[in-house]
């Protein structure tokens, strides 16, 4: 099976973060498309999905926001606080094919100001 270019930035990104997990500290995946950004928290162990978030969901859909940087902000805000519920503050972060910088950038320091260690 031959993978293509973008397919083998993601095994070689989330392989690695796989290989290191332990129930201790969970994988935090994020994707994003042209108009939207959506991240959840997966145990690796149980392959489960703890906790999700989305730019689609209502309450943020219906906010007034200014730009895409603007709503990753808010839905890092709202996936910190969902996982403090579930006491959930050791991640490690799965940025995918996506390069560390802007929309990502700003979800990362955000989720990092609202208390969570990664």
């Amino acid at each position: 099976m031959k993978l293509n270019t973008i397919q083998r930035k993601k095994f070689r990104v989330t392989g690695k973060l796989k290989k290191v997990s332990s129930a201790d500290r969970l994988r935090l995946c994020i994707s994003r498309s042209s108009k939207n950004i959506s991240a959840q928290i997966i145990d690796d162990v149980k392959n489960v999905t703890l906790v999700s978030c989305s730019s689609i969901e209502k309450d943020i859909r219906s906010m007034e926001k200014t730009n895409k940087t603007e709503v990753s902000k808010i839905v890092a805000e709202k996936l910190a606080k969902k996982a403090q519920v579930k006491k959930i503050t050791k991640i490690y972060f799965d940025r995918g094919i996506y390069k560390y910088h802007g929309r990502v950038k700003a979800f990362a320091e955000t989720l990092r100001k609202n208390g969570m260690e990664f």
